[in-house]
């Protein structure tokens, strides 16, 4: 018979999938570029993790308020290829090494019940961006917090309205590019956020770039070859006149 500890507990609990609230434009056009951006980015140096988006992530189980849906968040460890509708992180035996918010309107929720739900989780980095900084609710472009060790809180180690911040988690800054509808969060690989990681589309107009180059350049090679090769054949019979000439036999 096996001990009480071993037994599979039953768990009646409804965690949603979805909630009924909306969300912004610019909130959502700046997730849709920046999560598969991270995903190629991470991938690339080699880095086993998934990156997700706007997902219920559960904490504690049979308490299905304790949850959050980061606009990023990172698993790692975790194949990007898994799909899950909900996360439970007490089945997972991970927790997320970082996470980003983008602000709405909802002051307490960004500015705080976020940090203190990441740091409950135990989030190793949690980056907060609002695209709408000022006004009475002393809002700020960037927040940076992080957690000094397992055991510390994750505390706020930054605020700042600079183009760029530094996500130690991810190996990159985090950048603003654009004006007004147009803003969007790029990946750099400098502080100034002129070394910008390019986006799938952009390496697919590169890679289209670099093949009509090979092409033109084939081109204008092959020309050139075909044209010194009508050079030399016109050469080869101006000599073969010349020495037939030489060779005519001289009439005494």
């Amino acid at each position: 018979m096996r001990s009480a500890a071993k037994q599979l507990i039953v768990d009646p609990t409804f965690y949603p999938e979805t909630d009924d609230m909306g969300v912004g434009e610019l909130q959502q056009l700046m997730r849709e570029m920046l999560r598969p951006m991270l995903a190629r980015f991470l991938a690339e140096r080699g880095i086993v993790a998934h990156v997700g988006s706007n997902q219920f992530i559960y904490w504690q189980q049979f308490a299905p308020t304790r949850s959050i849906a980061p606009d990023i968040y990172v698993l790692p460890g975790v194949p990007q290829s898994r799909v899950e509708k909900i996360w439970k992180l007490w089945e997972e035996s991970v927790v997320p090494s970082f996470c980003l918010e983008i602000a709405s309107n909802d002051f307490h929720t960004d500015y705080v019940a976020i940090p203190n739900a990441c740091d409950e989780i135990g989030v190793s980095e949690l980056i907060v961006y609002d695209p709408e900084p000022g006004g009475d609710d002393e809002r700020i472009t960037w927040q940076v917090f992080r957690r000094g060790s397992k055991r510390a809180r994750l505390e706020q180690v930054l605020r700042t309205d600079a183009a760029s911040v530094r996500s130690t988690q991810l190996g990159c800054w985090l950048t603003v590019v654009g004006k007004g509808d147009e803003r969007r969060l790029r990946v750099a690989r400098d502080a100034a956020g002129r070394d910008l990681y390019p986006t799938a589309a952009e390496v697919a107009a590169a890679a289209r770039d670099a093949e009509n180059a090979a092409r033109d350049a084939l081109r204008r090679e092959t020309a050139t070859r075909e044209s010194l090769e009508v050079e030399v054949e016109r050469l080869r019979a101006e000599l073969a006149v010349a020495q037939g000439r030489k060779r005519k036999p001289t009439r005494r």
